[in-house]
């Protein structure tokens, strides 16, 4: 009687989680010629740790487990561009086709969005009109930087300006920063700290040019909790006045630049992480995200069940569980529950 009382016991803990079938906002598809093609340049350790193994099977094996109804593909690091515009349109080209094959494949498993060939900023357009009008991407995924373009440069407001056009939903993801310290990476590699600097950096410069603003139809989804912004903005708010006071600055649009961002909770999403993340947006504006295939599904399956659990036990957040977990993702992509 007692092993059925566990056993009842388990069903019903993990019941939650799998009946919400939580939207998975960022996850990597990491393809065998994607892999080779940083070989052939040298480049298999350029983000500081090897790219992990991916397959479409093992990937749904894991949403399957951890009670994952969709993932949104992303390619991974870094930005496959070695000073041949042409060789990075094409390699780009053939994972975005790869891509729109998995979701047409498992349609009802995967969406993704495309990538860009950036820093060519022409092509980057025209593959954009590509992917989003022809292959059907349900977003773009956009580096950090692009070989030291950073995200706000105003060479790139032509390529916001057709994203803008078309609505499009924009996922932001770390890549190696420019310059970087070689020494600090050798023994603490870019996911420890770097990533999160990276991304706060590129987020700031885009405030600071007043890209969210300015291009209100894009959706920008920031990776890793926010990263260190929910300490960046009080301070940026803080100084900023004195800076436009003494000409440093221009004027930025507080309201109309925040409004916009979205952010995932892939990696060490606590509730006190949470409440953090919510001193400067709102539950609405939270979604799931796993960072699969970056550690064992195993691992990535606990954790779910930890953020599950950490929310619902949680009263200030457990009003929002099913938003953050697919609803605000759903209507984030347009999806039907």
């Amino acid at each position: 009687m007692k092993s059925i009382l566990v056993f009842l016991t388990s069903i019903l803990f993990m019941v939650p989680v799998m009946a919400q079938q939580a939207i998975d906002v960022h996850c990597h598809n990491v393809l065998p010629e994607f892999t080779e093609f940083l070989e052939r340049h040298g480049a298999a350790l350029e983000e500081t740790f090897p790219l992990p193994e991916w397959d479409v099977n093992s990937h749904l094996e894991f949403m399957d487990n951890a009670g994952v109804g969709k993932a949104i593909l992303l390619m991974p690091a870094p930005q496959p561009y070695y000073g041949d515009s042409e060789e990075s349109r094409r390699i780009i080209r053939h994972y975005n086709e790869a891509s729109a094959r998995l979701k047409a494949d498992c349609p009802d498993k995967f969406l993704f969005c495309a990538s860009l060939p950036l820093p060519d900023v022409e092509a980057a357009v025209k593959e954009a009109v590509y992917a989003l009008d022809t292959l059907g991407a349900d977003g773009i995924k956009l580096a950090t930087n692009s070989r030291g373009q950073y995200l706000g440069n105003p060479a790139l407001d032509t390529l916001m300006s057709v994203l803008n056009q078309h609505h499009a939903v924009v996922i932001l993801h770390p890549h190696k920063p420019v310059p970087v310290n070689d020494t600090l990476i050798a023994t603490t590699p870019l996911a420890i700290y770097e990533y999160p600097a990276e991304t706060t950096r590129t987020v700031v410069n885009m405030i600071t040019h007043n890209v969210p603003a300015r291009y209100p139809n894009i959706r920008f989804v920031i990776p890793h909790c926010g990263s260190f912004l929910p300490l960046a903005i009080p301070r940026m708010k803080m100084v900023h006045p004195a800076m436009v006071a003494k000409g440093l600055m221009n004027p930025i649009d507080w309201e109309a630049n925040l409004k916009n961002l979205y952010y995932d909770l892939a990696g060490g999403a606590t509730s006190d992480v949470i409440k953090t993340l919510l001193t400067i947006t709102t539950p609405e504006h939270l979604m799931y995200g796993s960072d699969y295939p970056y550690q064992p599904a195993a691992v990535l399956t606990e954790n779910l069940k930890k953020l599950h659990s950490a929310l619902k036990s949680d009263d200030m957040l457990a009003p929002h569980v099913d938003d953050i977990l697919f609803g605000n993702a759903c209507k984030l992509f347009n999806m039907t529950k």
